[in-house]
């Protein structure tokens, strides 16, 4: 649960800007959407080898 501390003077646009930020920050959504359905470790762990390959190919401007 997030938790804002907002003043009396504080203008409600700012608390919802920081609201914001603190629920980006915590990754609710990203986890909720994980959730949704089931990945098997084995094709998690093939997209995270590809994703490196990837950027290995990037960084050394083999990729465009």
């Amino acid at each position: 649960m997030l938790i804002i501390d907002s003043k009396d003077c504080e203008n409600i646009d700012k608390a919802l800007k920081k609201y914001k930020k603190k629920f980006e920050k915590a990754k609710t959504l990203l986890q909720l959407r994980e959730r949704q359905s089931y990945t098997k470790p084995s094709v998690r762990r093939r997209g995270e080898v590809l994703k490196a390959i990837y950027k290995q190919q990037v960084a050394t401007g083999k990729f465009d």
